[in-house]
């Protein structure tokens, strides 16, 4: 195939896609809100079912209704007449995944779940199949026609399942006012997970290693107390340990080129006065907002009574990934 052929080939494959979730936008009816209440009624978990290309789709959307606020895993059909029906309880939903509505593996778990006495819900892309017609609720998934020129590899139909999950996810997320908090909370070790949970007070040089001099200090040991902490800045407090000024090795340099008299000079004579601060509550990604708008590279905490509590620096955040 050339170039063009080839091009002309993805983009028929995604007018077909988008054309069948166009289509799958016109088939939601008050089935949907049926099956987002009796979501929202389980008190156990969200069982989400499904096979071969529908299963991939199904392991999606258990993932993605667990990690916004609806308790929810992936059971393999085979596999659960093969032991993993232990794993469902009288308080869970079953959610079938099935193109076909006729999938002999769920098919065959039918009668127990109708034991276990809990609600199922199916997507199907045929409202008059088996499993359709044995669930509680049903939700139309269906497709007038595969992206597959031989209408035999499922493409338009899993897009329209995953994307009735994602309706699902989010209907029940709005319902249920899950927050940016609740997801940092069920993605601690992601990147947002991170900007969402890790504080200042948690990255902060604090105690024996918060830099603090008075203001009355020669600059000379104003120096040493810099070195000593390694941080590139120290505190400026007066003799209430209020937060009064920061010198920095910048502040330094500027020292050194306006010719100031080392020996005479003290930390109130060199200071930058009223520096930028930041509460020891706030997070670190607020914190690395301040650096890069201010183009500072450490920054001063301070608690309730101004009082210094810390130091955070670029560097602690970026090694905590912070992003």
């Amino acid at each position: 195939m050339t170039d063009k052929k080839l091009v002309a080939s993805g983009k028929r494959t995604i007018e077909i896609e988008t054309q069948a979730l166009q289509r799958l936008g016109s088939l939601l009816d008050e089935s949907f809100a049926d099956a987002c209440e009796c979501l929202l009624e389980t008190r156990g978990r969200v069982i989400v079912i499904g096979m071969g290309k529908s299963g991939h789709i199904a392991r999606k959307v258990a993932a993605t209704l667990a990690s916004t606020g609806t308790p929810s895993f992936f059971v393999h059909p085979a596999e659960a007449g093969h032991g993993d029906m232990g794993m469902i309880t009288h308080e869970d939903t079953v959610l079938a995944i099935s193109n076909s509505g006729s999938t002999d593996e769920i098919l065959a778990l039918l009668p127990l779940i109708k034991v276990l006495g809990i609600p199922m819900i199916s997507m199907t892309g045929n409202p008059d199949s088996p499993i359709a017609k044995s669930s509680d609720f049903h939700l139309n998934v269906g497709v007038e026609v595969e992206a597959c020129p031989m209408g035999l590899a499922p493409t338009a139909s899993t897009t329209t399942a995953l994307v009735m999950g994602d309706a699902l996810a989010i209907a029940l997320l709005e319902t249920r006012g899950f927050t940016s908090d609740d997801f940092a909370f069920s993605h601690p070790a992601g990147a947002l997970g991170k900007r969402l949970l890790i504080k200042v007070s948690d990255l902060m040089h604090s105690g024996a290693q918060l830099p603090r001099v008075p203001l009355e200090m020669p600059l000379k040991k104003v120096l040493l107390e810099m070195s000593a902490k390694g941080l590139g800045i120290t505190t400026v407090v007066d003799q209430d340990n209020n937060l009064k000024g920061v010198f920095t090795d910048g502040d330094l340099r500027r020292v050194l080129d306006a010719n100031i008299d080392l020996n005479m000079a003290t930390a109130a004579d060199v200071m930058h006065a009223d520096p930028f601060r930041i509460q020891d509550n706030k997070l670190a990604a607020d914190a690395l907002g301040v650096m890069e708008e201010r183009k500072i590279t450490a920054l001063v905490v301070v608690d309730e009574h101004n009082h210094p509590a810390g130091v955070i620096h670029l560097h602690d955040i970026l090694r905590a990934g912070v992003i």
